[in-house]
């Protein structure tokens, strides 16, 4: 559980945080030392112990192979990180090893590596240091060459150098892949409900669920409309009011803007969305999603208008809750947000709004449902009579992400397919934003508004991204690496 205080109230919301990223830890020597140099086969293996300790001391739940020194010995090390299903495995190269006694490892386990060149000590008294101290710091040494082997095997790697303690650099790295791997984790093992149908003619979101199952290992569970509307017909009075005393606990009510398509909050429309949260939580637990990507048009006010028009309250609340939701039927943009909910840094369903060439900024925003959690104050319902764009009317949210760092992710295609992460870090500035019932934020990057949307489009983009707070780019590249998918960064 978790708590977000929003003015003087405190709202406590549920959380999914990623699950523990599994990781598999082995240290690498060479066989033909230990006869040769007393002792420094038991030093290499208290080394190991302590980056271990460290790797669990990040949250990881470690699969260790030990010491390896020979080839048989990693053959071993990579059939118990494949039975174990690691998420990614750490190589610690705590003295000289040939590259033989190491790819073995990494082929059978099938995942990324990070290469650890990680030294007991900064440095050392070069006048009196023998052969057998210096190999016990020589952690450098055979990183490159298991590099080199890793390219021309296909084994996708990163590489860390550093110091086993007292070195933020390095650690700070180690922990960006621990929490990536968390992620990957979540996201291969998510399920993802898809209700209703595209926006029609936005053709940058119309996605092959089959891509999704394929490339993530995520599954899509297509849902009707109706699996709402059966949910929420059979809400109690007492679930109705429940909900509603949660919405004012956690939403300010607006009076009607200047804006014309604004209107008093009438009781009728808490309570109509007050009865579609709660069918949405029953929707999410009767289908076990951890994400949900929705759409329908409706007809002349029908039951399936009312729905559609009724869920940005109650979506709200999802995402606060770790479930995250995206309008118009963007799973990829959904995909986006569930990466970052994962990393801890929210996800709200975002777009470009405006260009401001003058403070030079770029507003950015979506209507529908925001995520609460990181929202700068308390977030507001406004009642608009109509919808820009689509069909009915209602109660819809109106925030700013949380000042300070942000990452937007947006997730797209390309031309042959292959999903693709493309990520941008910032900053949440203070500042007047629209008052339209629609979630919209100053976010401040590098470079200049025009240049920065320029590289961003380069990338072949949606137009939809992920909005979260803190940066995050290192943890979102590393889950790209980890579930094998294309990534830009717009710097």
């Amino acid at each position: 559980m978790s708590s977000t205080t929003v003015d003087s109230t405190t709202v406590v919301t549920e959380s999914r945080p990623a699950p523990r990223a599994r990781v598999g830890v082995f240290g690498i020597g060479l066989e033909a030392y230990w006869p040769q140099f007393a002792g420094l086969k038991e030093r290499c293996e208290g080394y190991q112990a302590r980056v271990e300790e460290r790797v669990r001391e990040l949250g990881a739940e470690v699969v260790s192979a030990g010491l390896v020194d020979t080839a048989q010995r990693a053959r071993a090390a990579g059939d118990l990180f494949a039975q174990s299903q690691v998420d990614l495995v750490l190589c610690h190269a705590v003295t000289y090893a040939t590259s033989s006694v190491v790819i073995p490892a990494l082929q059978e386990a099938g995942v990324p590596v990070v290469l650890l060149g990680l030294q007991p000590t900064r440095t050392l008294d070069y006048a009196e240091t023998d052969t057998g101290e210096w190999l016990a710091n020589c952690a450098s040494c055979c990183v490159p060459e298991i590099a080199g082997v890793c390219v021309r095997a296909g084994i996708p790697y990163d590489t860390v150098a550093g110091t086993i303690d007292d070195d933020e650099r390095a650690w700070a790295k180690i922990a960006a892949w621990v929490r990536a791997a968390g992620a990957a984790r979540a996201l291969r093992r998510s399920r993802i409900g898809f209700m209703g149908h595209a926006y029609a003619g936005m053709l940058d979101m119309y996605t092959d669920f089959t891509m999704v199952h394929g490339q993530l290992g995520a599954h899509v569970e297509v849902l009707e409309i109706d699996d709402l509307g059966a949910r929420v017909a059979a809400v109690s009075d007492e679930e109705r009011a429940a909900k509603e005393a949660e919405i004012r606990a956690m939403f300010s009510f607006a009076d009607p803007s200047s804006d014309p398509i604004a209107a008093p909050i009438e009781q009728e429309q808490v309570d109509w969305s007050a009865r579609v949260a709660v069918g949405l939580d029953k929707l999410a637990a009767d289908f076990e999603l951890d994400a949900l990507t929705y759409y329908y048009r409706g007809v002349d006010g029908n039951e399936a208008e009312r729905l559609g028009a009724g869920v940005i309250v109650g979506n709200s609340l999802l995402t606060a809750r770790g479930i995250p939701t995206a309008g118009e039927a963007d799973i990829k943009t959904n995909i986006a947000q569930l990466v970052l909910d994962r990393l801890g840094a929210g996800g709200s369903y975002t777009e470009f709004y405006a260009l401001d060439f003058d403070e030079e900024f770029i507003l950015m925003g979506h209507d529908g449902p925001g995520h609460l959690t990181i929202a700068q104050e308390q977030p507001t319902l406004r009642n608009l009579k109509v919808f820009h764009g689509k069909r009915g009317a209602g109660l819809s949210v109106e925030q700013k992400v949380r000042f300070g760092p942000i990452t937007i992710v947006g997730c797209t295609q390309t031309a042959d397919g292959r999903l693709k992460l493309i990520v941008g870090e910032g900053e949440s500035v203070p500042g007047p934003t629209f008052r339209i019932g629609n979630t919209n934020s100053r976010l401040v990057f590098a470079s200049k508004p025009a240049e920065f949307f320029e590289r961003w489009c380069e990338e072949g983009p949606t137009h939809h991204v992920a909005l979260g707070v803190g940066h995050v780019a290192a943890e979102v590249r590393n889950t790209a690496k980890l579930l094998g998918l294309e990534y830009a960064e717009v710097k």
